[in-house]
């Protein structure tokens, strides 16, 4: 059986030698995209990262495709209509990185709270005048999580250790988790008005999609902080934009964006391919982001640690094993048009 692993770091091929032995396994750094699909027409199984679009146009040029082992939890980046319709199994990794993104929140939060790029850039240069950049507590603030999944509820356990009162929205409230950790679910419209930091905490989907608009950020607080670790088209950009430059909100810590793979490579505007005008607006609300001292980015790099990606690695080896041995697991499973996950 050949399979082909994608965007791989050396100890991740060193990995892969602890497949079963009937696999011919081949790794690559590069993304699988349409410029390069004709190559790996004959894979059977391919594991990929979230870099790797897998649109129709590239899955329809692999018709021996069987398997596809997503390493991430998501799998927006993967066409899965069409992956039932063709009978491509699709398997992620949940639950690699909840305690994780739950950090990096916090480490977005703290940032801003405390201002600490501009500082250590200060004293980078021997400025120690703190006068201009006064930060706040958590301590005693309300956050508000919305979505109180795995990562969510790991959010909300931190939070409560740095004494905030939190704040929950769910369309599917866990009454006895909230009982658990002590917190309470509320309407959206009252989290925002409520909450002194909102953090999203929820898969892309048709019905997430721009959730965080013009209407949500008129029901913030003055000065509240927004924190994305996410998916980027949760939040509408332009909304944020204004939001920010407006000083409707304080702060934004983002780890995600929309039109990533267009941020990466900007100058794809200039080699011939075709690109909306909305997509256009989209990178330049990123430059305006980007150059804003009150919003902090980072490269959706939340789940970047050596604990999380060892844990991703062995997981997803895990799914290409039990997939090979009759009994898949972590298999993403088409319900009512929509993705969910179901875990074996």
């Amino acid at each position: 059986m050949k399979l082909i692993a994608f965007e791989t770091e050396a100890w991740e091929a060193e990995a892969c030698h602890a497949l079963p032995p009937e696999i011919e396994f081949t790794c690559t750094e590069g993304a699988l995209d349409e410029t390069n699909v004709a190559a790996y027409h004959d894979a059977e199984i391919i594991t990929v990262f979230v870099h790797s679009r897998l649109t129709i146009p590239v899955l329809a040029q692999m018709p021996h495709l069987r398997l596809i082992a997503t390493r991430s939890t998501g799998y927006d980046h993967i066409d899965l209509n069409f992956c039932a319709k063709a009978g491509i199994a699709v398997a992620n990794v949940p639950g690699y990185g909840d305690v994780t993104v739950a950090e990096h929140v916090f480490a977005l939060l703290l940032g801003l709270a405390r201002h600490l790029p501009a500082y250590s850039e200060r004293a980078r240069h021997g400025d120690f005048n703190p006068a201009d950049l006064r930060g706040f507590d958590l301590f005693g603030k309300t956050i508000g999580v919305i979505g109180t999944g795995r990562i969510g509820q790991c959010v909300i356990q931190i939070a409560r250790g740095f004494g905030m009162k939190v704040l929950a929205h769910d369309i599917a409230p866990r009454n006895e988790v909230a009982e658990a950790l002590g917190f309470r679910y509320v309407d959206l419209p009252v989290l925002l008005g409520d909450a002194d930091v909102v953090s999203l905490h929820l898969p892309a989907t048709p019905g997430t999609k721009g959730m965080i608009g013009n209407a949500e950020f008129a029901l913030m607080k003055n000065g509240a902080v927004l924190i994305n670790t996410a998916r980027g088209n949760i939040i509408e950009t332009e909304a944020l934009v204004r939001a920010i430059t407006s000083g409707k909100i304080r702060a934004a810590g983002l780890d995600v964006l929309p039109q990533e793979p267009l941020i990466r490579d900007e100058a794809e505007v200039f080699r011939g391919r075709e690109i909306g005008a909305d997509a256009l607006k989209e990178l330049l609300a990123h430059h305006v982001l980007a150059s804003a001292s009150n919003v902090l980015i980072t490269p959706h790099v939340a789940y970047n640690t050596e604990d999380a990606l060892r844990r991703l690695i062995d997981m997803t080896i895990e799914n290409i094993r039990a997939f090979v041995a009759g009994h898949p697991i972590n298999l993403v499973a088409m319900d009512s048009g929509q993705a969910r996950a179901v875990n074996g």
